[in-house]
Order: C-alpha cells, then sequence, then structure tokens
C-alpha cells in the first residue's frame, strides 16, 4: 500500500504539472491559431510514407501509445505471485466487453497453459452413464454463446471497513464482462442420463494444483451454466481456464471452475475445503454466513474516478457500469452532491441478463467541490444499498459481497478521491 500511495502522489504531481502545462499550452494554441497550427498544415510523416506491412504481427496487439493501459497486481495482497489477483483497469475501457488481454484474473496455485489433445472433462455421479469427454468430442456437440460478466466474491473487500484503496480498477477491477461459447452444461447432463429425482447438486473440479471444487445447485446447473472452451470470439486465454472452465451466470467467480476437469453430479453439498474453510463471511453475531453465490446488483462510475483529475470546469461525460447476478440492470440514478439528488443515467445497449450495462450522464462541474454516486436497480427491483446500510446487515468483518455505493469526491483543485459518503 505504501508503493501504491507513492505511485499515486506521483500520479497526482505528473497530473497536476500536467494542469499547469494545459494552461501554458493552451496559451500557445491560441498563438498558433492567429499563425495557423502547424499539425494541420503540415503534413506528418505517416501522411507522405509508407506504413507497416500487412499482417506483420500475426496477432494484433494494442497501440504503443496505449501502454499504460495493462491489468495490475496490489503489492503485498498475497504471500506468493501464483496466489493473488490482476484487477482489470475499468477507467480506461469502453462499452461492456472486457478485452481478453485485460480481464482479470484470480489464481490460488498459478495458470497454466494445457495440452488441449490431452485434457479430458469426467461426468460421472448420479447419472446412468458416467463419461469421459476429449476437447474434440465437446467442440462437436450445440453450442451457444452468451454475454456475462464474472465477479469475484472478493471484489471491492477492502471498503468493508473504511477507505482502502485509491481508484477505480482495485475497488471494483475484479470484474469483467465477455462472450463466453461452449455446450450447456444441462446437455452434457442429459446426456449422461442424469437422475433428476436424486440430483440436488454438481461439484465441478479443476485441474489446476489448488483442485478448485465448488458445489451449485441442480437447478443453476440445468438452467444457464456453460461448459465453455470460448471467450470473446476466440479459445480461452490460459490465465482464463485454457482449454475449458466453468461458467456460472450471476454467481460469483470461484464457481466458475478453470481448467474444469470433472463434473459429478450428487445429493448434498460436499462442503470442499473452499467451501466450509474460505469464502465464508464472519456476521456480527459470530455465526458464519456460508455457501454465497448470487453477485447481488452493483455499479460504479469509472470516470471520472479515484486518482483522475479534472482539468477544467464545463461539461464532462461521467460514465460507469453497472451488473447484477439477479437479471438485467433496470435504472442507474446518478448524484453530484452526495446522494441529496439523483438523476437517471442513459443505459446504452444492449442491456443483457446478468451482463455489464454501460450508463452515461452529461454533468457541468464548476468548479466547487462534489460528491459523485451511482446507484442501480436490476429487474428484481432490488436497489443497490449505501454502505451504512450493508453494515447494519453485515457488520465491518466480513470480505464477500460488498455491492455498496461508492463515492468519488472532486475537489476543487480537479483531484478525484475515493471517499464513503451515507
Amino acid at each position: 500500500m505504501e508503493q501504491a500511495r507513492k505511485a499515486r502522489r506521483s500520479f497526482m504531481g505528473k497530473a497536476l504539472a500536467m494542469g499547469a502545462g494545459a494552461i501554458v499550452a493552451g496559451q500557445a494554441t491560441r498563438a498558433r491559431a492567429a499563425e495557423g497550427d502547424p499539425a494541420i498544415l503540415e503534413l506528418p510523416e505517416h501522411t507522405r510514407g509508407l506504413g507497416r506491412p500487412v499482417a506483420e504481427r500475426p496477432y494484433g496487439l494494442p497501440s504503443q501509445w496505449e501502454a499504460n493501459l495493462q491489468r495490475r497486481q496490489s503489492p503485498g495482497l498475497t504471500r506468493v505471485p501464483q496466489a493473488s489477483v490482476s484487477f482489470t483497469p475499468l477507467q480506461g475501457l469502453f462499452g461492456i466487453i472486457t478485452p481478453s488481454g485485460l480481464h482479470f484474473e484470480r489464481h490460488h496455485q498459478g495458470w497454466w497453459d494445457i495440452d488441449p489433445s490431452k485434457h479430458r472433462l469426467m461426468v460421472h455421479g448420479l447419472v446412468k452413464r458416467s463419461r469421459v469427454f476429449t476437447m474434440d468430442e465437446l467442440m462437436r456437440l450445440p453450442s451457444v454463446s452468451r454475454i456475462h460478466f464474472i465477479e469475484c466474491g472478493a471484489n471491492s473487500a477492502p471498503e468493508w471497513g473504511n477507505v482502502a484503496l485509491p481508484t477505480v480498477q482495485y475497488t471494483h477491477g475484479m470484474v469483467s464482462c465477455s462472450e463466453f461459447t461452449g455446450v450447456l452444461l444441462s446437455t452434457l447432463l442429459d446426456m449422461c442420463g442424469i437422475d433428476r429425482k436424486t440430483a440436488k447438486f454438481v461439484l465441478a473440479e479443476g485441474a489446476d494444483g489448488s483442485s478448485m471444487t465448488r458445489t451449485i445447485d441442480i437447478e443453476r446447473a440445468m438452467d444457464d451454466c456453460i461448459v465453455a472452451w470460448g471467450m470473446n470470439g476466440e479459445m480461452l486465454r490460459p490465465e482464463n481456464g485454457y482449454p475449458l472452465r466453468l461458467v456460472v451466470p450471476g454467481v460469483q467467480g470461484v464457481s466458475w471452475v478453470k481448467y474444469l476437469r470433472r463434473i459429478e453430479v450428487g445429493d448434498q453439498k460436499w462442503a470442499t475445503k473452499d467451501e466450509a474453510v474460505h469464502y465464508i463471511d464472519l456476521m456480527p453475531d459470530g455465526t458464519h454466513r456460508q455457501y454465497t453465490g448470487i453477485q447481488e446488483c452493483k455499479s460504479v462510475i469509472t470516470t471520472p474516478s479515484g486518482g483522475q483529475m479534472l482539468l477544467d470546469k464545463g461539461f464532462y461525460n461521467v460514465s460507469g457500469l453497472a451488473w447484477s447476478g439477479r437479471g438485467r440492470i433496470q435504472r442507474v440514478d446518478v448524484s453530484v452532491d452526495g446522494g441529496r439528488n439523483w438523476r437517471t443515467a442513459r443505459l446504452e445497449g444492449p442491456v443483457l441478463d446478468k451482463a455489464l450495462a454501460r450508463f452515461n450522464i452529461d454533468w457541468v462541474w464548476d468548479g466547487k467541490p462534489a460528491i459523485l454516486q451511482s446507484r442501480a436497480i436490476d429487474s428484481t427491483g432490488y436497489v443497490q444499498p449505501k454502505i451504512n446500510q450493508l453494515r447494519a446487515v453485515r457488520g465491518t468483518r466480513s470480505i464477500y459481497h460488498q455491492n455498496a455505493i461508492q463515492s468519488w469526491r472532486v475537489a476543487e483543485s480537479g483531484e478525484v478521491f475515493n471517499v464513503q459518503v451515507y
């Protein structure tokens, strides 16, 4: 965190210098306008010569000018980098689809690049016919392609007690949204002859070193779960579970088991290590909140957001993301005065079930301090709570499923800070 604070101070110093530079640049621009701007009047090199060869890069890469937009780790978050998190730079993205190379990661034993020709998926338990599938066999089956968000259950966790993180990349960056392609889990279970009378749950197991295992209720397994090999029009990236992962729409990311190798059908919960020891919350009365899954309705303003700076008064497009594990986003309201007054934002299409939704709203900043907030409402009527409302039920010792309204304070200087206002 000390490294993060130093980095933030450095960033702000540069931003302030840029602000001062903008004034000088503005004066220079006006002077040039009288004579004519060389950037317009003089043809640049890229207009006068041949560019780079077609397909010089067999796999396309971002522009060199976008090199700062990248996933980032939080220093000191875990003891070893193999059991850690990388955060998606939400502040620099547009629309609702997360580029595959910027998709957040959460690993318990590091990632692997598995040979798909040797990978197998076994389906067994309370079925008439246990089966082992190769990748070729799976990819011959009827497939679906659907857009869904995936969010780590610990997204925004450090904010339970107080303000802890400076930027939206760290407060909310464990969420991404992609188009996933694969075969419905229900198709595989039907092929194996699932015992519908006695089957109550399925257990999904991964092939990485942590042997990640998660229990999923049979209703969800037979609904919209996908055994996926594709993401955003191509095969899964190794960091995202190549060659096979489970997609469990609306449920916390730990249930989206990567490197999927086994599905077992049973009549009770398995209480594996990642269910009985991890991913539980201590409630104020001393009990444990266990087997949580659904990611409740949530939203966040991504621009302007913490660590950014408004360089001048005037018009701004306030933009952000909203999502719900229970359905689609119905409405997003935005406040610029800490929740005293709200205006309804524009939802940009498409607005899909269990997917990120992009919202925008016009704002004219008068140069005075402001508190920006967004409040999402989903198709069930659930309203995103304030942090004090959430703490009244869950206390301050929880880790998972923190979906409170996020506040950003805009100072007179234009600097934007993470604050908690309720």
